[in-house]
């Protein structure tokens, strides 16, 4: 069996999350650290590091030294979450090599046209959108804007799971893929990154009649 050597503090906040993923966690729940620790097998400790990272990028929330609890969602929020990745993943794109998006282009298109639905389950959505994405920017080496994309995602992913189970219907539109694709194939940056942005202003208006006004 191979022996994951990360720090534990890593490896639970992956857990937490794979959990917050299967809707196992409800908005504005509290968490018992000693039974949460218990569970996990862990101590007290690495949980709580955990939890203090998962706080930080906004799946969690400090009472103010009652312990931690899941964040509530609110449209506020999930706005002001998708403006940032938005401009994140823009910004990422911006500075990967042009040369290198011309010849990952074709393969970004073919996957946008390989998933052409228009309903489909969240979690499938999610699947072939992290592939997509994951392809766009893996000519950025800029690590700690990637690092702070994943950040950012990982607090906008719990509005998915608690809004809307893996096996629930959600609109997408595959055009918009294929938009920045072909942008790209052409040797438009700028508008690719534009194209982005839209995908993700669409995306977040898509989704934001399913949260609570209040």
């Amino acid at each position: 069996m191979p022996i994951d050597r990360r720090p534990l503090r890593e490896q639970i906040r992956e857990e937490l999350l794979r959990r917050l993923d299967r809707g196992e966690f409800a908005a504005g729940t509290d968490i018992n650290e000693v039974a949460l620790a218990a569970e996990l097998g862990v101590s007290r400790t690495p949980l709580r590091e955990a939890l203090i990272t998962l706080a930080g990028e906004g799946v969690l929330q400090s009472n103010q030294g009652r312990g931690f609890r899941f964040a509530p969602v609110s449209r506020k929020e999930f706005g002001e979450l998708c403006e940032i990745v938005a401009g994140l993943e823009s910004l990422a794109l911006s500075c990967s090599d042009p040369t290198y998006l011309r010849e990952i282009a074709p393969e970004l298109l073919r996957l946008a046209r390989d998933f052409p639905d228009r309903i489909a389950e969240q979690e499938v959505i999610e699947r072939h959108d992290d592939e997509w994405h994951d392809l766009l920017l893996s000519g950025c080496r800029n690590e700690r804007l990637l690092d702070l994309i994943t950040s950012v995602k990982a607090g906008l992913r719990r509005y998915a799971h608690l809004l809307a189970g893996d096996e629930t219907p959600l609109e997408r539109e595959a055009a918009e893929h294929c938009r920045v694709a072909e942008l790209l194939m052409a040797g438009d940056l700028a508008g690719a990154g534009q194209a982005l942005r839209d995908n993700w202003v669409n995306g977040m208006e898509r989704m934001m009649s399913r949260i609570p006004t209040s």
